[in-house]
């Protein structure tokens, strides 16, 4: 059996893990957890690659507890339960981890409540997805929730280098990178990623007792060519997404439908489909067309509760309804604007005219004063301040240049003047 080169590359202790420091550094609350033996029920959310399944052996290791291993796509209750009654006879609390338990049923979810709950296996899971969204309450209230980030370039460099020493002294051979820049553009973050398209070079390239040079042309040529297929539980699962939000954003219907019909083909998950034009409906088309949003959760909404194969119809037409929409990203722009607004003024005070007053003593100290009620005057609207004093007069939403948000700029150019030019 070949072992691929990410799996001899694993490391087995703290000391050899890369990232993550603000979980596992000298001080930080996980290697804290882990050095006192109290390790809890837990979720590591994060991109593929970045260490959640290593992290998850290390822990098991560094306690030396039973660690079980199951993947959300190929197990079920079945073997949640199995294990769950061999924890029973060992009684030593083993590790039970499930890999993309984003992927399991709510039923599949509930089997193992009782046994997280009771302390008879500590459950670990991995999810590249928001656990809001796919972890059932119950568990999630079970569980600590860790956040892995994704791998710095030095990271990934010095994984690189490791992975050229290993192999030279496994080969025989001497390997050479001249320029790694496309390796890291090509991994995206993803150490299984970088570290599988280097053995792809140098298996492409290597002869008995020969160098192997690796530069960027070398490595866009190899590796373009052995990316043609689709995998939803591996490398090109992040990929054909990023290509099929693009190319609605793009307005082309056409490639939308294609990159959508790559990701039916192999099973990908259809509410991580509608999830992502969800997004895509508010992010870049927002008021331009409100019906986007309104279409994309009913597809939402739709989706659950049909499922493949007929949910594919309902995928591609709202696929192409996002695709052909006139865009907007003002929504988008106007939030984060806020945002950055918030970071370099801090919590500014509400002003005393807006506040709540419901008691006397607010009213008599001035909450609530000169506040003029819209609906009072001529077409439900009066001019008046409800930013705070050091902001005031700020725009964050600029309407953008489409028949909607034309209307919009419109309506509060008439109302407020030269605020909305």
């Amino acid at each position: 059996m070949i072992i691929p080169l990410a799996e001899q590359l694993r490391p087995d202790s703290l000391e050899g893990y890369l990232g993550q420091e603000h979980l596992i550094g000298e001080g930080a609350i996980l290697r804290g957890a882990i050095e006192s033996g109290k390790v809890p029920s837990m979720i590591l959310w994060g991109a593929p690659g970045i260490g959640k399944t290593t992290l998850a052996y290390i822990i098991s290791k560094q306690l030396q507890r039973t660690f079980y291993t199951l993947s959300a796509v190929s197990s079920g209750v079945k073997e949640v339960r199995e294990v769950i009654s061999k924890a029973r006879e060992t009684g030593d609390s083993p590790f039970l981890f499930i890999d993309e338990i984003h992927r399991f049923s709510k039923s599949q979810q509930d089997a193992l409540l009782g046994a997280v709950e009771k302390g008879i296996v500590t459950f670990i899971g991995a999810t590249t997805e928001n656990p809001s969204f796919e972890v059932i309450s119950p568990l999630l209230s079970r569980c600590q929730i860790y956040i892995l980030k994704p791998l710095e370039e030095r990271h990934l460099l010095k994984l690189l280098e490791q992975a050229r020493i290993h192999l030279e002294n496994n080969l025989g051979i001497n390997i050479e990178i001249s320029e790694q820049e496309a390796m890291l553009r090509i991994s995206g973050g993803d150490a299984r990623k970088l570290l599988n398209a280097l053995e792809l070079i140098v298996n492409a390239e290597m002869k008995e007792g020969s160098t192997v040079m690796i530069t960027n042309e070398k490595t866009i040529k190899i590796i373009q060519q052995n990316l043609a297929m689709y995998d939803k539980t591996g490398e090109m699962h992040y990929d054909i997404i990023s290509a099929f939000i693009k190319s609605m954003r793009g307005s082309d219907p056409n490639a939308a439908v294609y990159w959508l019909a790559r990701m039916v083909h192999a099973g990908e998950d259809p509410k991580f489909i509608a999830r992502r034009m969800l997004i895509l409906a508010s992010e870049d088309i927002g008021n331009a067309n409100p019906n986007a949003l309104l279409l994309a959760t009913a597809c939402f909404q739709a989706v659950d509760v049909i499922g493949y194969p007929e949910c594919d119809l309902i995928l591609s037409q709202t696929a192409i309804y996002l695709a052909c929409s006139v865009k907007s990203n003002a929504s988008y722009l106007a939030i984060r604007s806020a945002q950055k607004s918030l970071r370099e003024a801090g919590d500014l005070p509400v002003p005393l005219h807006i506040r709540n007053a419901p008691t006397n003593l607010m009213k008599k100290i001035g909450y609530g004063k000169d506040y003029k009620y819209a609906h009072d005057f001529d077409n439900n609207f009066i001019e008046q301040e409800f930013l705070p004093e050091k902001i005031k007069g700020k725009n964050f939403y600029e309407p953008q240049n489409n028949p909607r948000e034309n209307e919009l700029r419109a309506r509060l150019k008439n109302l407020w003047g030269k605020k909305y030019k």
